[in-house]
């Protein structure tokens, strides 16, 4: 589940990046977003019985939400 995490800190990143007017690089990082989230999608965790749950998913957004609130900050 760490590899999650940080793929889904990664994600925050880039969609951050990609939200900014007039972001640099603008297709690398639409690239880049899709990437994570296949990533994300395809994790061998969502396979298990654990990761069945839809709050499963609702946990690895809550895990990295200190992230966003840092970032706002």
């Amino acid at each position: 589940m760490r590899q999650d995490i940080d793929t889904q800190r990664e994600w925050h990143a880039t969609y951050r990046a990609l939200a900014v007017p007039c972001p640099r690089h603008a297709t690398e990082l639409r690239r880049r977003l899709l990437l994570l989230s296949v990533r994300i999608h395809w994790h061998p965790f969502w396979s298990t019985p654990a990761g069945w749950s839809p709050a499963a998913r609702v946990e690895l957004r809550r895990l990295t939400a200190g992230d966003r609130k840092a970032d706002a900050a």
